[in-house]
């Protein structure tokens, strides 16, 4: 019989830790998850749940122990487009706190496999605003100019992994989110992402009334069903490629 990996997610109170938890459960894994959090509409699948601030290397060293073989690393401080433009210094601090610890941790306590969660945000901006672009290329963000904040520190953590694996030999891979949607996602707050959003306004939306979007209307975004963008982690973990990824469906 085949023995199964043990598997650690971080931001597993979180939209897409927790629906990754139940597909690695599903799966017959053993699996922990850590957030600082509980998740807000259903309790979590996962054999354990830590609540732990990441943010503390202690913390991180105790979220990757007891043979844990496989790291998702999705713990992050983040939301929808009006949250990281407005708290660059938060976010900045709080995920270059998380992600370098994470590393670490996993480094030191043997795990094998590290994937982290970066975005599209490491795209330069002027792609993402305007509807003239042909579709983003994984070596499209270079020349560097990502989202301030939190797209600087994705992209920073993402050379971090690169080194890590030049220096380490530390498995680790990139995965690029851009947006992901589906049950049990946040929709209000302000750390909603945009299909969320629409969702709610257009509930909300009196008959024949009008929903208050940004931009000109003439945007472009890829979307992913959540239960797609789990198969798309679950594959990316167990291949043998290293290089940033852009997590899509075409």
């Amino acid at each position: 019989m085949t023995k199964q990996p043990r598997i650690l997610v971080t931001g597993a109170g979180g939209f897409i830790g927790h629906h990754l938890v139940k597909r690695l459960k599903a799966e017959g894994n053993w699996v922990r998850g850590v957030d600082v959090k509980l998740p807000e509409y259903e309790s979590s699948a996962a054999d354990e749940f830590d609540v732990l601030d990441l943010r503390k290397y202690d913390n991180c060293l105790e979220a990757t122990r007891g043979g844990i073989e496989q790291v998702y690393n999705l713990a992050a401080d983040m939301g929808g487009i009006g949250y990281i433009t407005a708290s660059h210094a938060d976010i900045s601090r709080n995920n270059i706190l998380i992600n370098a610890h994470m590393l670490e941790a996993s480094r030191l306590n043997g795990i094998d496999r590290f994937l982290f969660s970066s975005s599209a945000c490491v795209y330069a901006g002027y792609r993402q605003t305007s509807a003239d672009v042909s579709p983003l290329r994984e070596e499209d963000a270079y020349p560097a100019d990502p989202e301030p904040g939190y797209g600087w520190e994705k992209l920073f953590t993402e050379e971090l992994c690169r080194y890590y694996r030049r220096d380490y030999k530390f498995e680790t891979r990139i995965v690029r989110f851009h947006n992901v949607y589906g049950p049990l996602g946040t929709y209000e707050g302000g750390k909603e992402k945009a299909p969320a959003a629409i969702s709610r306004k257009v509930a909300l939306a009196q008959d024949g009334g009008e929903i208050e979007i940004w931009g000109d209307g003439d945007q472009t975004r890829s979307f992913m069903y959540v239960d797609d963008c789990v198969e798309g982690l679950v594959r990316l973990m167990a291949s043998e490629y290293h290089e940033p990824l852009n997590l899509t469906i075409n």
